[in-house]
């Protein structure tokens, strides 16, 4: 039987429209059995001998107009094992729920509250999920960062005792994947690593790096020293075959273009107009850059 002592939280951002779970676990691709999530309707965390059926039985409930309590009392009267569960869900409008079987293994426990929930079981201590919490609520960012604050704090507060092993965000909201065709907005997962949560927050930090967008103050045209710098790593790579020059030619743009449709940065660059993202530039410069 799947046995996942885990800590995980579940929530919704009423301003992104966006639901979305993050979990850790001494447990290996805790990611696979945990989080649940539907855009427009819900999330769902399913843990302690896990009934992965509570993750769809869940959202279906939901969508069906059920708030994530009712959907809770749903999901336990069917379950004659129910004490062995741990769950928690969040629905379309913020309400949550949460739920720790009489027979889940100490420290055991979740907290509620207006559009979140947080439960852990076999943890340090109470203060893990009082972690969760409270960083989840003083946390300004976007849904996905506000969850990998809250676990990473979970987890320096003492996590799952047994140790770490895996760690897992999902996020969803309307058309918030890849190009808009789906609602996968964020969909990370770290299966077997030291120190998982960590590795997590690295990865949300190349989602930033390679699918934010910088505002027109952020971004940098590439002219002087920037341009320069730039026209070096091409050349040195192979992309250039010309002497820097400083000037922003065809040359230097098509060796540009290729350069960044190669290293997936096509959408944080303006080659017609010669300007980049910061945040990009800085990367490049740290990866590339050599001095002479």
């Amino acid at each position: 039987m799947i046995f996942p002592s885990t800590f995980s939280i579940v929530a919704y951002d009423p301003q992104a429209q966006a639901w979305g779970i993050a979990v850790a676990s001494k447990f290996l691709a805790v990611g696979s059995v945990v989080p649940w999530a539907k855009a427009e309707i819900g999330a769902v965390a399913t843990q302690s001998y896990a009934n992965t059926s509570y993750g769809p039985r869940g959202l279906d409930f939901m969508e069906g107009g059920l708030s994530a309590s009712q959907a809770l009392e749903r999901l336990l009267a069917d379950d004659p094992e129910r004490e062995l569960r741990q769950v928690g869900l969040v629905d379309r409008q913020g309400g949550s729920a949460t739920f720790t079987g009489k027979s889940c293994y100490s420290w055991a426990g979740g907290i509620a509250g207006q559009n979140f929930a947080a439960q852990g079981n076999i943890l340090a201590g109470e203060q893990v999920v009082a972690a969760l919490v409270e960083t989840f609520i003083k946390t300004n960012n976007d849904l996905p960062h506000r969850l990998l604050a809250a676990l990473l704090a979970g987890d320096r507060a003492g996590g799952d005792r047994r140790g770490r092993q895996s760690a897992a965000i999902y996020v969803v909201k309307p058309k918030g994947g890849y190009g808009g065709f789906n609602d996968r907005w964020v969909d990370y997962r770290v299966d077997d690593h030291p120190d998982p949560v960590l590795r997590l927050s690295e990865l949300l930090e190349l989602y930033d790096l390679y699918f934010s967008r910088s505002g027109e103050s952020d971004r940098i045209k590439l002219e002087g020293e920037v341009l320069f710098q730039l026209q070096m790593i091409l050349a040195r790579l192979g992309y250039y075959q010309e002497q820097p020059s400083k000037q922003y030619d065809e040359k230097t743009r098509t060796a540009l273009e290729a350069f960044m449709g190669n290293e997936n940065f096509e959408e944080r660059v303006d080659i017609k107009t010669g300007k980049m993202d910061k945040p990009v530039y800085e990367h490049i410069l740290h990866q590339f850059w050599v001095e002479i």
